[in-house]
């Protein structure tokens, strides 16, 4: 067990339209849920950022400065936790003809998606470190191949961001694994392991536990699951040794048919640690824990 953690709360996720209306979309709700999250306790915010019309997950530079722009100008000084993590999915055409890719298929590449990244210069980046089939489309799947990953990761040292290693799996971890062996990934490196996900790391105890024992040593590990085992996760993660995700990008409900907003998820997420003894951190204590290098 450790004794403080730092809480990142997941704004709003990616990919397809959010079909509930407690999920910020335009970048003015996006920077107001991240503030009040931040005013609610969490130390970092992990961030994406959606189109206008169509509400699903964009890349688009112009959004991504509206966003951080707000959060940069308010009273709060959150750790910038931006993802990587769009642009990077196929849908095969069907089991007997896979080709030609189907609708829906947006694959960008490494530099593309660190477009936003390299102008606004986050503390922290997320890399997936991996490709996963999807659960809610059969012949989707996240894409990321090891050339782009090390690509990514190595543009990411140049130019000072850490990066969130995502680990969905244990072969994720593998993968995440060599990065740092291989001298990619600068200083003590930053894991979060997603459990829940379709297709990936089942949510139970003994997967994560033998995912936190194929760690580097001196690694700093953040662990959630999504839906209902969101908030039981806020308190097995110290106990694991690992740092607390919440947020609507993972889990749109405080309690059964009570829809959440992140900083009530970030609040029930303090009472639940500081009632085990468990110290939160701050933004400034994160960033020196982790040594980050603020840019802005």
């Amino acid at each position: 067990m450790i004794s403080e953690v730092f809480i990142t709360c997941a704004i709003t996720g990616g990919g397809g339209a959010p079909r509930q209306k407690n999920v910020p979309v335009t970048p003015e709700q996006i920077a107001e849920s991240a503030i009040e999250a931040t005013r609610a306790g969490a130390a970092a915010v992990h961030l994406h950022v959606r189109d206008l019309k169509t509400r699903e997950g964009s890349l688009d530079p112009a959004l991504w400065r509206d966003v951080v722009q707000r959060i940069r100008r308010s009273d709060v000084n959150p750790v910038l936790n931006l993802t990587t993590g769009e642009g990077c999915g196929i849908v095969l055409g069907g089991p007997e003809a896979p080709l030609p890719l189907a609708s829906g298929t947006w694959m960008a590449t490494a530099s593309e998606r660190l477009v936003h990244i390299e102008e606004l210069r986050p503390e922290i980046c997320t890399l997936d470190c991996g490709s996963k089939s999807g659960k809610g489309h059969v012949e989707g799947v996240m894409i990321n191949t090891v050339g782009m990953l090390r690509a990514m990761a190595a543009r990411c040292k140049e130019i000072g961001v850490k990066p969130e290693l995502e680990v969905f799996d244990t072969g994720h971890l593998v993968l995440a694994n060599d990065l740092v062996k291989d001298g990619l990934i600068d200083g003590v490196p930053l894991y979060q392991f997603c459990m829940g996900t379709g297709n990936g790391a089942p949510t139970d105890l003994t997967t994560l536990m033998a995912m936190v024992h194929l760690l580097p040593k001196q690694a700093i590990y953040s662990a959630f699951s999504i839906g209902p085992m969101q908030l039981p996760y806020a308190a097995l993660s110290p106990l694991a040794g690992a740092n607390v995700r919440v947020g609507l990008e993972d889990n749109l409900y405080l309690s059964r048919g009570r829809l959440a907003t992140n900083a009530e998820l970030v609040r029930r997420a303090v009472e639940i640690l500081e009632r085990m003894g468990v110290r939160v951190l701050s933004p400034d204590e994160m960033r020196e824990k982790l040594k980050l290098k603020v840019h802005a």
